[in-house]
């Protein structure tokens, strides 16, 4: 990977631990739902520095280091069960706890400060990486981005114009059960919920997009969405060029890029509903929604007006 060095070695690390293939090849989520109350959770040792503490969310976003036979070093939140674990947590803390994951969750717990980074700088939320594009929210119009699709074709985002478009973005070597694997899993309850529904709106298209284009080739992008049951009819998985990739993904304060180095890259999420007119519908952010909720910002954005926006 000749423009962004860094990310070889993280990749390659996680596709040791995963095999070289998919999120969680051996049992991928579902659009059925598994049966992760049953499951005993693999645990994990893990060791980080604190660099934002979310109690609202019971969540806490840490630096952590590498995790031997599961994930790369990177930054991101992890949820709690018990609030009380965050109890007296800041940032620049080090701290030492267990992470415990099933096929659909992934939690921590026995949280324990272990010393402190006063180098550390708290995290604000959000953090913008790519600046050179504008921020777009509720009723701004998608610009124009060119990508490449699971089937190798070349596709335009206003090529969904007239339709009502959903698109998420994710890596296909994601491990952590909240996080990428959640996005594919909702995606394809979404999308089976819609196909049962008599009343459910025809022009409805999902977009997979994923920011690992030197891996997720169309032919891997391909197989991991027939791993995940998708109708290729209303699905579509892709990536695109950096100079693509870049400012779409700025545009919604998503924090990594070809120049981002390891310790400023934060896995966030952003979930976009598009409406036929090319505006959008709603931006759902991080993993703290349900099919139903993306099902509902669908019928509303359905219901607006089909004629193409002006001024692309």
């Amino acid at each position: 990977m000749k423009r962004f060095p860094w990310l070889r070695s993280v990749f390659l690390a996680a596709a040791l631990a995963l095999g070289g293939v998919g999120c969680t090849p051996a049992a991928p989520a579902t659009a059925g739902g598994g049966s992760a109350a049953e499951e005993t959770p693999r645990e994990y040792s893990v060791r980080g520095v604190v660099r934002r503490v979310e109690p609202e969310r019971r969540s806490v976003v840490v630096k952590h280091e590498e995790i031997p036979g599961f994930m790369p070093a990177m930054t991101m939140p992890f949820d709690v069960k018990e609030p009380k674990e965050l109890n007296g947590l800041k940032p620049g803390d080090r701290i030492a706890f267990r992470m415990l994951v099933t096929t659909n969750d992934g939690w921590i717990d026995r949280i324990h400060v272990v010393g402190s980074d006063t180098n550390a700088v708290a995290t604000p939320s959000p953090v913008r990486i790519t600046s050179s594009v504008p921020l777009l929210e509720a009723g701004s119009l998608l610009p124009d981005y060119t990508l490449t699709n699971e089937l190798g074709r070349v596709i335009r985002l206003s090529e969904f114009r007239g339709q009502v478009l959903a698109f998420t973005f994710i890596f296909t070597r994601c491990p952590y059960p909240d996080f990428c694997p959640r996005m594919t899993d909702l995606f394809a309850r979404a999308q089976k919920s819609l196909a049962g529904q008599p009343d459910a709106p025809k022009n409805v298209k999902f977009l997979s997009i994923s920011f690992d284009p030197e891996h997720d080739t169309p032919e891997l992008l391909r197989a991991y969405a027939e791993r995940h049951n998708y109708n290729p009819s209303h699905w579509t998985l892709a990536t695109g060029a950096w100079d693509q990739l870049e400012p779409l993904t700025g545009h919604f304060g998503l924090l990594f890029g070809r120049d981002v180095p390891p310790e400023k890259m934060e896995h966030n999420l952003r979930t976009v509903v598009v409406r036929p007119s090319g505006k959008i519908q709603a931006i759902l952010p991080s993993n703290e929604w349900q099919s139903e909720d993306l099902i509902r910002e669908i019928r509303a954005a359905a219901a607006e007006p089909t004629t193409p926006a002006q001024g692309q």
